[in-house]
């Protein structure tokens, strides 16, 4: 008897002393990473009690303040300019946050490592703990021009534009999208209920078309063939090129061919690459797909920012695609942006930013700055080099066949990005016509990747209209707005 309570006595001894350890180890090293578990309660319900950091842009426009709910007792977060930041900002809401509201969380809401100090000072003088200001890269201008662009179009888009020189992202807009302020409720219930409409909501609102859908490139990708052709086969705009009316392909049941059956320039079947890239021959581009090994394009895909799972801008972006294309006629589809080639905006503007700064790719980034409350910096983003896609020389190459895209009377985009259209204003340009669907039965994609001035860059802009068609006529109207409202913003 006295055998078996000393071993219960023991096991229970045992366990209490395990209790113990566990105890003193959650306390000791587990209670930052359980006070910031979403599920914590106790600890959101805190962060109700003081002002969340507001977001504002490089211009000093408040995108997202918290005001106090007098109903509630608690902040709630707002957002004044609603649908048109909604995929930049996200949402702070009872459960969860997106977008700059989540990978700026710790600052926004004061619990950073970096604002313990600012915090300390707070509780000893008596103030009330306050988050820190997010400021963006984000032009109010251009965003608002962007916005309003992808609205009258109506159709889901998305467009991003870049400051080529330095990755910092001047808009970037999505189509259909979503009020915030239907999911910064302070009611549960009703928060619930608009949630489950968004859901539903066969538009998908909540996708940021932006940085997370991705498209047929089209023809737009004729700026990478044209890129690596020159790179490694030294060919420049004046080489002449073989563009034939029909190109067969290697055990494909059809030929190639170019928009609507069209001969390639005087129909000689050779005409200079600068032709063939302003008219947008496939055959052309197609040919040099085949003379092109898979690793060749696939490494200068690469280096403007293709197949990259790790870039974010902090938002997280998708992989723009374009894999290896051992099979010499798949090789030909993917030379003018089809088979299996996929791009976000993102990635268009990032194409045409890389050509606009003579060779360099910049990290595209969108947090500018973080102030703490007392005006204090406590970070500040460094432009970074994410690549070297090609030369200077080559790139200069690039940029005067672009130009011709909308200068010349025989370009794609001549009427819609020519200085008619623009005011005067030289953009450097490829389009887009993406065929998608099974057997090509989708409605054609509209592309459009471009920067301006052609002589001195200042924004680099890739659109993507789905179901647009023709990427002249649907996506290049858009990127003209943008960039017509944001160089008189800034001075031309």
């Amino acid at each position: 008897m006295n055998h078996a309570l000393r071993r219960v006595s023991l096991i229970c001894l045992v366990l209490f002393v395990l209790l113990l350890v566990n105890v003193n180890y959650v306390q000791g090293f587990e209670a930052s990473s359980l006070a910031n578990e979403p599920g914590n309660g106790r600890t959101f319900t805190s962060t109700l009690q003081f002002q969340r950091g507001s977001i504002i842009t490089a211009d000093q426009k408040t995108v997202a303040y918290s005001k106090m709910n007098k109903t509630f007792g608690e902040y709630q977060r707002h957002y004044p300019f609603g649908k048109m930041y909604a995929p930049i900002t996200g949402y702070d809401t009872l459960f969860s946050q997106t977008g700059i509201e989540q990978t700026e969380n710790k600052e926004l809401s004061g619990s950073d490592p970096a604002l313990a100090v600012h915090n300390l000072i707070d509780l000893i003088t008596g103030k009330q703990k306050k988050g820190a200001t997010v400021e963006l890269t984000i032009n109010s201008v251009a965003q608002q021009a962007a916005y309003n662009a992808l609205k009258t179009q109506g159709k889901q888009a998305g467009v991003v534009a870049l400051n080529p020189q330095t990755g910092a992202v001047l808009a970037t807009a999505s189509y259909p999208s979503f009020d915030p302020n239907q999911l910064a409720t302070l009611n549960g219930t009703k928060l619930i209920a608009n949630d489950k409409q968004l859901l539903k909501d066969p538009n998908q609102p909540l996708l940021n078309r932006a940085l997370n859908a991705t498209f047929p490139p089209g023809s737009s990708f004729k700026v990478v063939t044209s890129s690596t052709a020159m790179t490694d086969k030294g060919i420049n705009p004046n080489t002449q090129v073989f563009a034939p009316t029909q190109l067969k392909l290697p055990g494909a049941p059809q030929p190639l061919v170019n928009f609507d059956g069209e001969a390639c320039g005087n129909g000689s079947g050779r005409v200079p690459l600068i032709t063939a890239f302003t008219l947008s021959c496939n055959t052309a581009f197609g040919n040099l797909g085949l003379h092109l090994s898979a690793a060749q394009l696939q490494r200068q895909a690469n280096l403007f920012g293709f197949n990259n799972p790790n870039l974010t801008i902090p938002l997280p972006v998708t992989p723009s695609n374009f894999p290896l294309y051992p099979d010499p006629a798949q090789r030909a589809g993917a030379a003018i942006g089809q088979e299996s080639d996929t791009v976000t905006p993102l990635q268009e503007a990032m194409v045409a930013a890389a050509i606009a700064n003579q060779g360099t790719l910049m990290k595209p980034y969108m947090v500018d700055k973080v102030t703490a409350p007392d005006l204090t910096a406590l970070s500040t983003t460094q432009p970074t080099v994410l690549s070297h896609p090609v030369t200077p020389a080559v790139a200069t190459n690039v940029t005067n066949m672009m130009i011709q895209v909308t200068q010349s009377p025989q370009g794609t985009a001549h009427v819609s990005a020519g200085t008619q259209a623009t005011g005067g204003i030289v953009i450097a340009a490829k389009t887009g016509t993406a065929q998608n669907g099974i057997n090509n039965s989708g409605l054609d994609d509209a592309v459009f990747t471009c920067f301006a001035p052609a002589s001195n860059p200042k924004i680099a802009v890739g659109v993507v209209v789905k179901g647009g068609g023709q990427g002249a006529d649907a996506a290049a109207p858009i990127a003209v707005k943008i960039i017509t409202a944001y160089l008189a913003a800034v001075g031309n």
